[in-house]
């Protein structure tokens, strides 16, 4: 099933029926193993020491699976003994008791260690539950035991199917009866374990979810990538409408804010950036590695955003320090700008958000226009120079301010076309011919989606001028695809 099966879950349920098959061969092996003890005095001495003294059990029963790290594999080998017939129920409970506390001292042990608070706090819980757990089951005996409802299976020979059925009703009985109690263990948990002072961001709680547990799960290891890039996302969408407001009217406190995110955004790129370099090797299908190689793409891409606003707010706050301000026709020409940089963003954070192939193939035409703005905003801003209505300082950064902002499309195009080759393998190699291929025409898709932004957008920096009164500046018409 495995190795050639060809219905859907054969390698699965494969997996499950041989891992069942290892099971129970290193359980027969290990009942052959103890087999030849029954001959020797010692074991018969040894298992009515653990009925006659339950501590001894209960201590076993820890010891052995604190040093296998597995409870299940201490059962196991509690069933293989019990097939020797000289295991009773008087010495198996104590047994079955202890292994709950060697498991959970283990478990405590990996999650102290180079963890934060609530790791260790997962640890305590462990072992204050464990502890309660084992009192639950020798309170319980010795009730039934007093109650003489353990009579008729007290010094009966058991067997692995008796030992699977008592571990298992130990384990439900006490989960149901501790159920209630969990608030007291949380609160137990908190008072061992203190907060320890440090100076997480806000974004602590994702990247922590960014850890090396998930590699053996790839979708969850790739989902945190996820969740990690989206956040990227709006927060460098936010701090780029902070830092366009910051043009109109200056804040120190707003630019803060900018900067402070940019420090966030920077962070999580290298951690997501490490983190698909550490899980790329261990990936085997090939829709993950699809991922992974547009999560590459993407991170850089999402860097660069939070970049661009960085640039547009410091340009903001070099204008304000020189108490330069933008002429009005500027303004009205970057909103017009800043409007359709809003709604490739759109597209943008759509189609990564959903892969949504449709939003990513309306980004490249709107990039066009885009370049077509900002050469007729660069023409009309020369012509202000020239007839002095515009400083040659001011007019630096405002050029600036349109290289950042046709950046922005640019960033925009190429998470586009990293969406678009996920879905579209076939143009992973050849992307430079696909995007020749448009912007020379030979995509009546693209062309109609260009005519109409083009003649939006221009239309509205025509607008722009006109209640400007500057009718000396014009705009290029239509140029022909």
């Amino acid at each position: 099933m495995i190795m050639s099966g060809k219905f859907k879950n054969s390698k699965t349920i494969g997996n499950i029926a041989i891992g069942f098959g290892i099971l129970f061969s290193g359980l027969l092996n290990m009942t052959a193993a103890v087999d030849t003890l029954q001959e020797t005095g010692v074991f018969d001495s040894l298992f009515a020491s653990l009925g006659n003294n339950p501590l001894i059990g209960y201590l076993t029963g820890a010891t052995v699976a604190f040093i296998l790290q597995s409870s299940s594999a201490t059962i196991g080998i509690l069933q293989a003994f019990s097939a020797s017939g000289r295991l009773t129920f008087n010495a198996v409970y104590a047994v079955i008791a202890g292994v709950y506390l060697g498991d959970c001292v283990t478990t405590a042990i990996v999650c102290s260690i180079g963890s934060n608070a609530d790791s260790k706090r997962v640890g305590i819980v462990n072992i204050l539950y464990n502890l309660a757990k084992t009192v639950l089951v020798f309170a319980g005996i010795f009730l039934f035991r007093k109650m003489g409802l353990l009579d008729n299976i007290w010094f009966e020979t058991g067997n692995p199917g008796r030992i699977a059925n008592a571990n298992s009703i130990f384990n439900l009985a006490c989960a149901i009866l501790l159920l209630p109690l969990t608030g007291v263990f949380e609160s137990s948990a908190r008072r061992i374990v203190k907060d320890e002072p440090s100076a997480s961001n806000k974004y602590s709680e994702k990247l922590e979810a960014l850890s090396p547990a998930f590699f053996s799960t790839p979708a969850l290891a790739l989902r945190s990538c996820y969740n990690v890039l989206l956040t990227m996302v709006e927060v460098s969408r936010e701090n780029l409408t902070k830092a366009c407001r910051l043009l109109v009217v200056y804040d120190e406190k707003t630019a803060q804010q900018i900067r402070e995110e940019e420090d966030n955004i920077d962070l999580m790129a290298d951690r997501v950036s490490s983190y698909l370099a550490e899980l790329a090797p261990k990936l085997t299908a090939e829709q993950h590695a699809a991922i992974v190689n547009q999560y590459y793409k993407v991170v850089v891409e999402f860097e660069r955003l939070g970049d661009y606003a960085m640039n547009i707010a410091e340009t903001a706050g070099d204008l304000d320090r020189r108490n330069i301000q933008l002429s009005d026709m500027a303004v009205s020409e970057l909103d017009v700008l800043e409007d359709l940089l809003n709604q490739i963003l759109n597209f943008t954070d759509l189609a990564f958000r959903r892969r949504d192939v449709e939003a990513a193939y309306n980004i490249e035409p709107l990039e066009e226009v885009v370049d077509d703005l900002v050469d007729a905003m660069r023409k009309n801003h020369l012509k202000r120079l020239a007839s002095g209505k515009c400083t040659v300082t001011a007019g630096a950064d405002f050029m600036d301010l349109l290289h950042d902002m046709e950046r922005i499309s640019d960033t925009c195009s190429n998470v586009g076309l990293a969406t678009i080759s996920r879905v579209h393998p076939e143009i992973e190699n050849h992307t430079h011919d696909y995007m020749q291929r448009l912007h020379t025409g030979e995509d009546e898709t693209f062309n109609e989606k260009y005519r109409s932004a083009y003649d939006e957008y221009f239309a509205r920096l025509r607008t722009a001028i006109r209640e400007n009164d500057h009718p000396e500046d014009q705009t290029e018409p239509l140029k022909e695809l």
